[in-house]
């Protein structure tokens, strides 16, 4: 069924003829205030409808032009002022979609809103960005019948109307104003219907409603879906724009017969859709025949937020199962359904539902779920209730794909979506500056879901890898942001700057912090009765906090040193994160907030630490450090090098651990003897803490590398690969050229990294399955690749093998995560003959996951080579502009290819100029590292740039000069080391 607005009522003749003469009045009056005021009606592509503007009676008001000063008002603060609350949604939408019409560009509307009047109120407020209006009306207030109905969202009817006196918008806060003839009045139920038009968004911007094309079956073709969080939904809908304002929705779509259409809830009704307010449209012709369309009307949801409605207007095909009662989708291109693409993520999705329930004991309130695999949208993935959309790249797995992570990121990036199934659309923060209790929360439990459908993924050491790790490493650069954010957003995109690092990562950290010190248990129960206290509502992290408390408060095993809402607070409501420095001869701890230069910034914040803690490979009680500093008797170590502690086990602890020079020592002395003495997250955690302290000058530069020289022992990759990330091993090309730092480095790390590379290279020689599907063979890659820059022979071999097999059979797969170092090194001991081959299989699939194929022609050693590959970028068939600067960086990079790359740059500048502004420049500056270097590039700048625009490459050049001065100090420092402890 359609949703329809009303049109007027019904009188008697006496009446009639009254209203007549009053309606007369009015519009003399109406007109006369028209020429006082200079206002016009607008087209319908503009403000309004001429027509319906001309035949509109005086309870609905056409869009009026913005005038270029309002009294102050409600539409001047940012958010909306509380004086109604939505109750239910009827929502008809028609995106102007079918075969034989134009690109998508509009979308029309209509819409009955139900609404609850707390405050007596004579304007109405609702979220509105691009949208025209060509008709308003406000009936009300409901009673009796028409109250009841509108309650349980099954439609409204009342027999009075409010009057509008006028439809403006204010456009610096997104809204659209009626205001109105008479007060609403606190306590009543109203029903604003609108009619409306909007835009939909085309590449690059995916927000709002937006169009699509793609290819399917060898024809080009458009979708239309939506993206509306955090604030887009105003840009398809007038509506109550904040996550707070839930209500139910009844949403109807109308579309051509031949396209799919999904929203939230299952399919209630389809049938033909007239609609004369949409003449234009109705009388579209496809060729010769007038064209028909479909209204397809939805169930009614459950009460949620306007972010996460959705909406997709499609041509693709899917999988379907069943978990549980509730049926499942995967929606894709009918190529991708058919080649089974699709069937990975319909296995796994439903087994991940019921994790998910029976971690939380709270069962799922939808009977359906669609996944929408889209070809392109804004974000990987958004989680609206029942209607999941997923970007392709992060969604689809092709059964033969056996050596990618491909089944790890859809394991994960799935498993985070069905969390949010829960956090955020069950339970949603109240304001956006909670945005962590949705994504935290997303991303903390993502892991468990992975951990489920793949238990040989070590989940602590992947969680400290891939959450704890990058995140501590980049929030004391991001000082200005917590957890809950307090800042007053004033403007919707600001908001998109609390989806980031700190919210997402930290987020996770935080709670899996949590969970270690209230226990996984009691965590889980804390979050079924926070859950079950606020289903389809709205809550705050103190919300959380109390429930976790109450649950701490039952129980008598666990004691807090604090409230929970004190110890949390410390993390979530204070940016940055505390160092711990210990002093284990007198078992002292002090604490201060960690900076990436020590010394800058002074702060008075402090954090309630829970520390967990080994003694000599023994797990120990649970300490809390809850005041600047304390003495810990119990940490106090004997002389004995036996006798050692280490903090913060398998990196729960969400900060940074100091020890003092004796105990570091004593630690990288443990590590030699046995490094299995120490869990492996806590091994990769001593290199962290170590390199980030040293770097930021908390600790004496050889602390990290005393830790390396236990290596030859470490069989753990991911240790290797955390080890080699700090090391800057992508960086080790440039120190080929160093005369003294190259020997020392190959001499000292080549004894330590063959016995792991052996041992790889030996079971890769008999297969690949080592590499099937698991997530710390990243590690692989990395070990290889600096194995063979290092130069081990069985490295190269091997390298040279595996690139030979492939030219034998191009069909050959080699797998993705060594792939980089097989083919990078395949070129450098090959001929042109290799480099050629290489060329020609990139020109044949030069698709995103080929970028290794042309990065690794940079590794000849052949100076004609890397000469013709740099010619080859100036041809925009070839080579996409946006690879340019990334090719001349890599060539840049190696030995052979430094001076070709500023050669190349400066006989080519202004093509390149034209083509990429300053990137090709910038990319050479990042391997700059002499103080001649640094002269050539400024008398470039000098002679070849006007003043003007010399500024930006300059503050570059100065960066790079900086940066070259660092690494002298840090070469020649390095360099006495390794000469000093080479045989150690």
């Amino acid at each position: 069924m359609t949703v329809k607005l009303r049109s007027g009522f019904y009188v008697g003749k006496k009446s009639a003829t009254l209203l007549a003469l009053l309606l007369a009045a009015l519009l003399l009056a109406l007109l006369v205030l028209a020429i006082l005021y200079g206002r016009c009606a607008q087209d319908l592509e503009g403000r309004g409808d001429e027509a319906a503007a001309a035949a509109a009676p005086p309870d609905q008001a056409p869009a009026s032009a913005d005038p270029s000063a309002r009294p102050p008002g409600a539409w001047d603060a940012w958010r909306l002022p509380g004086d109604l609350e939505p109750v239910h949604y009827s929502l008809l939408l028609w995106p102007h979609l079918a075969p034989g019409l134009p690109e998508p560009r509009t979308h029309s509307g209509q819409l009955n809103l139900t609404v609850r009047c707390l405050r007596d109120t004579d304007a109405v407020l609702l979220h509105s960005v691009g949208l025209a209006y060509q008709r308003a009306a406000v009936w009300g207030p409901l009673t009796g019948a028409a109250a009841a109905a509108a309650a349980t969202a099954n439609g409204s009817s009342s027999s009075s109307s409010v009057g509008v006196a006028e439809l403006w918008e204010a456009p610096r806060n997104e809204y659209a104003v009626l205001e109105l003839r008479a007060n609403l009045s606190a306590g009543a139920l109203y029903e604003l219907q609108l009619a409306f038009r909007g835009k939909i968004q085309h590449e690059p911007e995916f927000h709002g409603l937006f169009a699509s094309t793609y290819k399917d079956e060898g024809e080009s073709r458009w979708l239309v879906a939506s993206h509306l969080e955090p604030a887009d939904a105003r840009r398809v809908y007038p509506c109550f724009d904040e996550p707070a304002m839930k209500a139910t929705f009844n949403i109807s779509i109308v579309h051509h017969p031949s396209y799919k259409v999904l929203s939230n809830m299952p399919i209630k009704d389809v049938s033909e859709y007239k609609d004369v307010n949409e003449s234009t449209l109705s009388t579209l012709s496809n060729g010769t025949a007038l064209m028909n369309w479909t209204v397809t009307t939805f169930e009614t949801t459950p009460k949620m937020s306007t972010y996460v409605t959705a909406f997709a207007v499609c041509n693709f095909d899917y999988v379907t199962t069943v978990e549980r009662g509730n049926e499942i989708r995967i929606w894709a291109r009918k190529d991708a359904i058919k080649n089974g693409s699709a069937d990975y993520a319909l296995n796994i999705t439903g087994p991940i539902f019921s994790f998910m329930e029976d971690l939380l004991n709270i069962s799922y309130p939808l009977s359906k779920t669609d996944l929408l695999v889209l070809p392109d949208m804004g974000a990987g993935a958004m989680e609206h209730w029942g209607l999941m959309t997923f970007q392709e790249i992060s969604m689809l797995y092709h059964p033969e794909d056996k050596f990618s992570l491909q089944k790890y990121w859809i394991c994960k990036i799935i498993s985070h979506e069905i969390a949010h199934q829960w956090f955020g659309n069950l339970v949603t923060m109240n304001w956006w500056n909670d945005i962590w209790l949705n994504e935290g929360f997303a991303s903390y439990l993502e892991h468990l879901g992975t951990y489920y459908i793949m238990p040989t993924m070590p989940l602590d050491n992947i969680f400290s890898y891939k959450v704890v790790q990058p995140v501590l490493r980049m929030d004391n650069e991001l000082q200005n942001q917590s957890l809950s954010d307090t800042g007053d957003r004033q403007e919707s995109g600001a908001l998109l700057k609390l989806f980031g690092l700190i919210t997402y990562k930290k987020g996770a950290a935080i709670i899996r912090m949590l969970s270690n010190f209230v226990t996984e248990r009691l965590l889980m129960k804390a979050l079924n009765s926070y859950l079950n206290a606020f289903s389809f509502s709205n809550a705050n992290q103190d919300d959380l906090w109390n429930h976790i408390q109450k649950v701490v408060d039952e129980q008598n095993d666990l004691q807090l040193p604090a409230p929970v809402k004190v110890i949390m607070d410390s993390w979530t409501c204070q940016h940055g994160l505390p160092l711990l420095t210990v002093n284990l001869t007198t078992g002292n701890i002090s604490q201060e907030q960690f900076y990436s230069k020590k010394g800058t910034n002074k702060t008075n914040n402090m954090w309630t630490i829970p520390i967990s803690w080994l003694r000599n490979g023994t797990v120990q009680p649970l300490a809390w450090l809850d005041k600047s500093s304390k003495i810990f008797p119990e940490m106090k170590i004997s002389d004995s090098e036996h006798d050692w502690i280490i903090l913060n086990v398998n990196w729960t602890g969400y900060y940074r651990v100091n020890y003092d020079q004796k105990s570091w020592r004593r630690l990288a002395k443990v590590l030699e003897r046995n490094p299995k003495a120490i869990p492996s997250v806590s091994r990769f955690q001593l290199f962290g803490d170590a390199f980030e302290l040293r770097w930021s000058g908390y600790t004496e530069y050889d602390t990290p590398l005393y830790l390396t020289k236990y290596l030859e022992k470490e069989d753990d990759t991911l240790v290797w690969e955390s080890v080699l990330h700090h090391l800057e091993v992508e960086s080790w090309g440039l120190i080929q050229r160093d005369y003294e730092l190259y020997p020392v480095l190959k001499k000292y790390f080549l004894k330590r990294i063959s016995p792991i590379c052996h041992h790889y290279t030996n079971l890769l020689r008999q297969s690949f399955e080592v590499l099937e599907g698991e997530f710390y063979t990243m590690g692989i890659g990395t070990i290889i690749k600096t194995a063979c820059w290092l130069g081990v022979r069985d490295c190269l071999d091997l390298a040279s093998e595996i690139f030979t097999k492939w030219m034998n059979n191009p069909d050959f797969e080699v797998p993705v995560s060594i792939s980089s170092a097989i083919h990078c090194f395949g070129i450098q001991l090959g001929s042109d003959k290799e480099w050629d081959f290489e060329w020609q299989m990139y020109k044949r699939n030069d698709s995103q996951g080929n970028y290794h194929l042309l990065f690794a022609m940079s590794c000849t050693r052949e100076p004609w080579l890397l000469q013709r590959f740099l010619q080859y970028i100036l041809n925009d068939s070839v080579i996409s502009p946006d690879l340019v600067s990334e090719v001349i960086r890599h060539v840049a990079e190696s030995e052979a290819g430094h001076w070709i790359a500023w050669k190349f740059i400066t006989e080519n500048w202004s093509r390149l100029y034209k083509r990429c502004s300053f990137e090709p420049l910038y990319a050479f500056m990042n391997s700059v590292s002499t103080d001649f270097e640094v002269q050539v590039v400024q008398v470039f700048l000098n002679n070849t740039l006007e003043p003007e625009q010399r500024t930006t490459p300059t503050e570059m050049l100065q960066k790079a000069k900086s940066r070259n001065e660092e690494r002298k100090e840090s070469v020649t420092k390095m360099v006495k080391w390794l000469q000093r402890n080479m045989d150690i």
